[in-house]
């Protein structure tokens, strides 16, 4: 079997080669980190969006995002009653409060949500089950996939055990379970009726909610609904479909922070570093051989072959080094996901932009060390 020039010299210094190895799957690693933190905060902060059961968003247009909400008056959701195909309208409550570690007796930030039970609004097995259970006063369902600063309270509760702690210096009880997940904008989640909401939060007016859910009847356009209530209704609310609410939320997170910005410039800086590690290694290789090429050249083999041989090395490089990064990304993955309960996970789509980008950054490299071949005179040798 004929063994490509290109491998015969990236194998004959083995060292060389595990080390240029070595610096691609760092890069990639690099470049899967950054991407998968970036795509994990999208995620984490629309799981609590996309859980909502509704067709039509209001929320004040001097809201943020989850974490930055701002209240509306509830009669804005009350007048879209007035719209036809309105089937049904319903309120949320948000606000963060102080979690008391029941057994630390530690305290942590925790977002509580409160709706009327009577009709549900989340999509979350947890919540259809308890419906009931949150209607009792102080109760509330703790989010089993909160990070673990709030305490066992997953495990103790599943063992039977009664638990009992502190939000916001009030007394309460946990009902039920049910998943939602940590996100950067809250380490845990809390859901429970409107009257255990304002028992938790006495300064809160009844009259202003947070989001107002709005369904309609099967088969309506949303978008023909959306923009003529966004003609009727009053300037002081924000009418959005469930899509618009999603990309309301990312776009904040993408654009407004400089996390966003971080994990992409992470990213980058991971292509680049690849890049300068394997122009090194290929410039090398080239220095290294340059009598060989000349003595080539002097054959009859065209500078153009000589250039395919350093491109050929450039890919091989690059398909050996991403599979050792793929295999410890996947590994960093599972303990950061472990570690932050964000939902980190790989995707197909980010292992097909990794490898392309590997390939890129290869060749870029390529590129640049072939004005070395340049050098290769074959009358230097004679």
């Amino acid at each position: 079997m004929k063994i490509p020039l290109a491998w015969l010299q990236l194998s004959h210094e083995k060292m060389r080669l595990l080390v240029a190895l070595a610096g691609i799957a760092f890069a990639d690693i690099l470049m899967f980190m950054q991407m998968g933190f970036r795509d994990a905060l999208f995620a984490s902060n629309v799981t609590l969006h996309n859980s909502i059961q509704g067709d039509i968003f209001l929320i004040s247009p001097q809201s943020q995002a989850t974490i930055a909400m701002k209240s509306f008056p509830s009669r804005r959701l009350y007048q879209s009653i007035a719209f036809d195909g309105v089937k049904s309208i319903r309120g949320i409550y948000m606000d963060f409060g102080l979690w008391k570690n029941p057994q630390t007796r530690e305290t942590r930030s925790v977002l509580v949500i409160g709706f009327n039970p009577t009709d549900n609004v989340f999509n979350l097995s947890g919540v259809t089950s308890n419906l009931d259970t949150i209607k009792m006063p102080d109760v509330v369902l703790f989010d089993d996939s909160s990070r673990p600063e709030y305490g066992p309270i997953a495990e103790e509760f599943n063992q039977g055990k009664e638990i009992t702690t502190e939000v916001k210096e009030r007394r309460i009880r946990v009902g039920g379970l049910f998943t939602l997940g940590a996100s950067f904008a809250a380490d845990g989640n809390v859901i429970t009726s409107d009257l255990n909401f304002f028992r938790l939060f006495p300064d809160r007016h009844r009259g202003l909610i947070d989001i107002g859910l709005i369904e309609l009847e099967p088969g309506l356009d949303v978008e023909i609904v959306v923009e003529k209530m966004r003609r009727e209704l009053s300037k002081d609310v924000l009418v959005l479909s469930k899509e618009e609410f999603v990309n309301w939320e990312k776009a904040y997170w993408q654009s407004s922070t400089a996390i966003g910005f971080i994990f992409t410039l992470g990213s980058a800086m991971g292509f680049i570093v690849g890049t300068v590690i394997v122009y090194q290694i290929l410039y090398t290789d080239v220095a290294d051989h340059l009598p060989e090429y000349a003595t080539l050249k002097a054959m009859g083999y065209k500078t153009s072959y000589l250039l395919i041989v350093v491109f050929q090395e450039a890919i091989i490089l690059a398909i050996l080094g991403y599979f050792p990064g793929y295999g410890l990304a996947l590994g960093l993955y599972s303990l950061t996901k472990n570690a932050t309960s964000l939902p980190i996970a790989m995707s197909l789509a980010r292992a097909v932009t990794v490898l392309i980008l590997t390939i890129i950054m290869c060749c870029i490299s390529g590129a640049i060390a072939i004005g070395k071949l340049q050098a290769a005179d074959p009358a230097d040798i004679f």
